[in-house]
């Protein structure tokens, strides 16, 4: 749904379904601006809830609970934080006239990696990683028999790669199909095998909608460039800016711009591209909200996609985004399950010139949770890079 004219003159709330880290810098900058904020999650005290006006803790799948409390606080706009999220209820909301951001069938489509790459692949025909869809370890096996080992397998409902799953022969097919979907988000029966592609380089192209004089506006941040340990789906370090040549620039914005204006409505969307290491430009997975490796804009841009998000949920615009210096993020992992978490090394991080550390204030742990995030810059992103490193090695998660 399409909307007009800003928000501020007469309007200032809204409500944030997920309120993780991300949704606690949207919170952050809506305050900013004057902008009442309803932080909603599945467990209290959420990182969001912290600066948050108001806190809710719902059941996030159950849709009834979604549609009563947005019914009762009657937001000006509603953001969709994470993926797991009935999105149902807010295709159903949007019809009555409430201001979904970006749009409900944006968050349904990608939250669904099945239609996701139905859309990507399948109607804008851009490149992928080859995939098949399965709904039974059998489906799996037929499918690695055309993909070759070893194949990655992703669950249909799926974010920051809960559920992802390697296997390596038809023997683990069973295992694998089952694994992923127990760690998959909001259900789904079905899951995503593809082939596992040796990766050269990961971008995000944060691309962004605003509407201006009755039109949608779309614009692009020059993309940040993030890696992975072999094994390990979430993120650990991203840079901004990418590396890569001009051209792998030019062909991952096309990408970003071509899936960001089919999937509609206002707002920041994280688009992810893999460079193989056979030299192919892969569309990989779209996020429609604020990237997690987005963070390092924080520092790197003059204005943060955070700010950028917020700002297109109430109308109003956004220039020319600008890289202001060279800067890099490193998470800081949790190794240990534990409730109020003890966090040690700061001081020793933030003797280091240019780092500054986010933590996500989240109430309890568990292995390889983000719990927070240095940021740091430099006179270039290698500079940055190794400040960070180095900062995130001296903090330290513990119970």
């Amino acid at each position: 749904m399409e909307f007009g004219p800003p928000l501020l003159e007469d309007s200032r709330k809204i409500m944030l379904l997920g309120s993780g880290e991300l949704g606690k810098e949207m919170a952050i900058e809506a305050q900013r601006m004057g902008v009442e904020v309803i932080a909603v999650d599945r467990y209290d005290m959420a990182p969001a809830m912290h600066v948050a006006h108001r806190r809710y803790v719902i059941n996030m799948l159950d849709g009834n609970a979604i549609k009563a409390l947005v019914r009762r606080e009657g937001p000006d706009a509603i953001i969709a934080e994470i993926e797991a999220i009935n999105t149902e209820a807010l295709i159903e909301l949007e019809e009555e006239g409430f201001r979904v951001i970006p749009n409900a069938r944006a968050v349904k489509i990608c939250m669904n990696r099945i239609e996701l790459r139905r859309l990507a692949a399948e109607k804008l025909r851009l490149p992928t990683t080859k995939y098949f869809f399965a709904e039974d370890a059998e489906d799996v096996r037929r499918a690695c028999k055309d993909l070759g080992f070893p194949c990655l397998i992703k669950p249909e409902m799926s974010s920051s790669g809960h559920g992802h799953v390697l296997i390596s022969s038809y023997e683990d097919a069973e295992r694998g199909f089952r694994e992923a979907l127990v760690h998959a988000r909001g259900g789904g029966r079905r899951v995503v095998v593809e082939e596992y592609v040796k990766i050269d380089r990961e971008l995000t192209v944060l691309t962004y909608r605003y509407p201006l004089g009755g039109n949608a506006v779309i614009a692009t941040i020059p993309p940040i460039e993030h890696q992975r340990p072999e094994g390990i789906y979430h993120y650990v370090e991203s840079w901004h800016p990418a590396t890569v040549g001009g051209d792998v620039v030019e062909r991952a914005r096309e990408y970003a711009i071509k899936v960001v204006n089919e999937l509609g409505g206002f707002g920041i969307y994280g688009v992810e591209i893999l460079i193989t290491k056979d030299g192919r430009i892969l569309f990989s997975e779209v996020a429609p909200r604020p990237h997690d490796t987005g963070l390092v804009t924080l520092v790197s841009t003059d204005i943060n996609e955070f700010q950028i998000h917020v700002r297109s949920a109430l109308g109003l615009p956004t220039p020319e985004v600008k890289l202001v210096t060279p800067a890099a993020a490193h998470v800081i992992l949790a190794d240990t399950e534990t409730w109020t978490p003890r966090i040690t090394g700061l001081e020793e991080a933030l003797r280091i010139p240019g780092v500054q550390v986010r933590l996500f204030g989240k109430p309890f742990t568990y292995r390889h949770r983000r719990m927070g995030i240095v940021l740091a810059t430099g006179n270039t992103v290698q500079e940055a890079r190794e400040k960070a490193r180095l900062a995130a090695s001296l903090i330290k998660v513990s119970r």
